[in-house]
């Protein structure tokens, strides 16, 4: 049982490699009974308004295109290389003699080997009462006794109608009086004077004044073996246009108007006299009456069977009796690897062709015209702590049953979370159900918490 439960406990723990907070190795303040496990806590973040860029200050590139010539050149087409061959592995045969199922003890209700077994609950008790589990031997049986309640007859007065109190209420008075009420306060009226505007001339800059390239006519090539070109570096004026604009003149401004409040006179009720409340006690009502109360418990004990047993004691029909299933053994015929699988590496050359590429004559150019940021006011999480590991409570092997299983499938399955079939049985379904359920609501991860079963309202 306890490996089964460890198994159950190391499938639900997730990956924490990625949370740098260490925690300490031993859980903070915990009780007897109680299972912590190592948890994953999620970061918390914040809404908050950013002003970001959404488009960078950037240049418009106009391109001059590149120049390229045709030339023969030998290129590698297909590189040297290596093959690798396989040499397969060896095996050889044994013979083994393995465990197909090893030597158990359990605790049933006879002897006999085709009894049912005891339950935990049953077991437990028989702990508490002095039965020593741990040190029985096989073959051994307990019964348990019991010893009846004993009840006493007592009298006792009784309150049957408590003492209350009993109120009278006196009106109030009032008297009729005249009161002058604001209907409509004063207020401001604000009037709006719209802007005038004029028509004005400007001379702009079109495009800078800039040098550039030309051919030039070389007088070396009027003389008897002279060839080739040459090139200035000219300067080309500015370029300007007058353009017509509208501008302000009076910018548009406001008036305020006062308005003054409304009033009238009307006639009120005024309080001369505030209502009064009188009490008047009234006394409790009391009774004696017969009743019968516990005066012993009923108590429970286990004895061995063959042992004697004391008179009064009444046996409740449970017992347990420990037995024992040897272990069993076969022999197998098994391969096992006598020489590994190997490689070995053939070298292929390397193989030439000469084609025509395109050769780069004259690099292409580049005019760059500047483009300003544009920035947008967007909502934004920003993180207010780190994910990070701590000690949590987790359920323990005394209360991982199937019907706290059962619990978490229906809980999740009603929140919208495929946990699966409700068996009670914690499978792949519902644990990555209850993973993304933790995730999706900031709940600590790598286990199933107290934390996780209060947000699901499950109660053990």
């Amino acid at each position: 049982m306890k490996l089964k439960y460890s198994s159950l406990l190391l499938g639900l723990l997730l990956p924490i490699s990625y949370v740098s907070a260490e925690v300490s190795l031993i859980p903070p303040d915990a009780k007897a009974g109680e299972c912590y496990a190592k948890v994953v806590v999620p970061a918390k973040y914040k809404s908050v308004d950013e002003r970001v860029l959404v488009q960078e200050a950037s240049e418009k590139i106009t391109i001059t295109p590149a120049k390229y010539e045709w030339v023969e050149e030998k290129v590698e087409v297909t590189p040297t290389s290596k093959k690798l061959v396989t040499v397969p592995a060896k095996y050889k045969k044994v013979t083994e003699t393995i465990e197909v199922k090893p030597a158990t003890r359990s605790w049933h209700t006879s002897l006999k080997h085709n009894s049912a077994p005891v339950s935990k609950e049953i077991l437990v008790a028989a702990k508490l009462k002095g039965v020593d589990l741990e040190n029985a031997t096989p073959g051994s049986c307990y019964k348990e006794y019991f010893t009846p309640e004993k009840y006493k007859t007592v009298t006792e007065e009784v309150v049957i109608q408590e003492a209350t109190t009993k109120q009278k209420i006196i009106p109030a008075v009032y008297e009729t009086v005249e009161k002058t009420i604001e209907i409509k306060p004063a207020s401001k009226k604000t009037i709006t004077v719209p802007a005038t505007y004029e028509f004005k001339t400007e001379k702009v800059l079109v495009e800078k004044e800039k040098t550039v390239w030309k051919k030039g006519a070389n007088p070396a090539t009027k003389l008897d073996g002279a060839t080739g070109e040459i090139m200035c570096l000219v300067k080309v004026p500015a370029v300007y246009k007058t353009i017509k604009k509208k501008v302000v003149k009076t910018p548009a401004t406001v008036k305020v108007v006062e308005i003054p409040a409304v009033t009238k006179t009307i006639k009120v009720k005024k309080l001369v006299t505030p209502a009064k409340v009188e009490t008047i006690n009234i006394p409790e009502v009391k009774k004696t009456i017969e009743k019968k109360v516990l005066e012993s418990k009923s108590e429970f004990t286990w004895v061995k069977v063959g042992d004697s047993v004391d008179k009064g004691l009444n046996y409740t029909g449970h017992e347990v009796c420990l037995l024992e299933t040897p272990a069993l053994s076969k022999k197998i015929t098994k391969t096992v690897l006598e020489t590994p699988v190997s490689t070995k590496e053939i070298e292929i050359p390397a193989k030439y062709q000469t084609m025509k590429v395109k050769k780069l004559v004259e690099e292409a150019k580049e005019i760059k015209t500047p483009i300003e940021a544009v920035y947008k006011v967007v909502a934004k999480k920003e993180k207010v702590s780190d994910a990070h590991q701590s000690w949590e409570r987790i359920l323990c092997q005394t209360n991982m049953n199937k019907d706290v299983i059962l619990k978490i499938q229906e809980a999740l399955n009603e929140k919208g979370y495929k946990a699966g079939k409700a068996d009670g049985v914690l499978g792949r379904d519902t644990r990555v159900a209850l993973d993304k359920y933790q995730r999706d609501n900031s709940l600590a991860t790598g286990g199933i918490t107290y934390e996780t079963l209060n947000a699901l309202n499950i109660e053990l």
